[in-house]
């Protein structure tokens, strides 16, 4: 297939890319900074896409605003629902508009969609939540309606904590849980929806190729796990002490509104989708999946 991707430069994307081109699909990179001629410029904040899709039978929506990085002061949160509103309504009007729009579009969401919801399993039927996240995977989605229209089948995974050690989650906390500094977050009770990066690229490749998977599909392992069982299981893949603790207050105070939305929300997420159209998890447990990315 020929597969246009937005947001190839980051964790996602630079994973995803080569897992695409060693399955013989051509990748064409939608970008603000086109570095070769196979690249198309596109700037959502102006509206515009400045070159031919055409011939795109495939689509990968990536990019937006980084959540984790930085306090959400106003203007943040504000660049967090452009970015992902506009262009994700900016992205899907131009393939609706296609002589021969392309057969699928997948358009990233997040477990934030669910907000904070204690020990409740969550499948893609469970209501959204009411926090700020909550409603930015709304419009988030929503914003893709003009290809849904246009008969593209348009597939939303709602990422968990994605795992991996050059960025995210993992790779942030890794300095510390290796020096010994690492322990729960608050209570330690809030669920934890974890997945591997390499069964995030698994998931997308499977949603691009099976005509079954359409709307939201929640992306995490069928593992997952407290906060608490995390750090402990973090710790003894690299053999390191996890006895210290960050209460609450403390992570409010560092944070800000950015601790009780990615830190202290409980999500335990049922990946009841890809599991009834076939997946299979490279690394459905937490022990192992470190054990791969870490190479312990």
């Amino acid at each position: 297939m020929n597969v246009l991707i937005s947001g190839a430069t980051g964790l996602i994307g630079s994973a995803l890319i080569p897992e695409l081109e060693a399955g013989g699909h051509n990748v064409t990179r939608l970008t603000r900074s086109p570095k070769t001629a196979y690249d198309v410029r596109w700037d959502p904040e102006a509206g515009t896409i400045d070159g031919d899709l055409e011939g795109t039978e495939a689509v990968v929506h990536l990019a937006g605003e980084s959540i984790a990085e930085g306090r959400w002061t106003p203007q943040k949160k504000q660049r967090i629902v452009d970015s992902r509103i506009k262009g994700t309504r900016l992205l899907a009007e131009k393939l609706a508009a296609l002589a021969t729009p392309p057969g699928v579009m997948v358009s990233t969401s997040a477990v934030g969609y669910y907000g904070d919801r204690g020990d409740e399993v969550l499948t893609e039927e469970s209501p959204s939540g009411t926090s700020f996240l909550a409603g930015v995977c709304r419009e988030w989605e929503a914003a893709a309606e003009p290809a849904r229209r246009a008969g593209i089948r348009v597939v939303h995974p709602r990422l968990g904590v994605v795992l991996s050690p050059e960025g995210g989650a993992l790779g942030t906390t890794l300095p510390i849980f290796k020096l010994g500094g690492g322990g729960k977050i608050g209570s330690g009770t809030q669920w934890v929806s974890w997945v591997a990066l390499d069964d995030v690229v698994g998931s997308i490749v499977h949603a691009l190729t099976n005509e079954a998977v359409e709307g939201p599909i929640n992306v995490g392992s069928p593992n997952p796990m407290t906060n608490a069982g995390y750090t402990k299981v973090l710790g003894k893949v690299l053999g390191r002490p996890t006895v210290l603790p960050l209460p609450a207050p403390a992570v409010r105070i560092l944070l800000g509104e950015v601790a009780d939305a990615l830190l202290l929300a409980s999500q335990r997420m049922e990946p009841a989708k890809l599991k009834a159209t076939g997946y299979a998890f490279r690394y459905p447990q937490l022990e192992g999946a470190l054990r791969h990315l870490l190479g312990r």
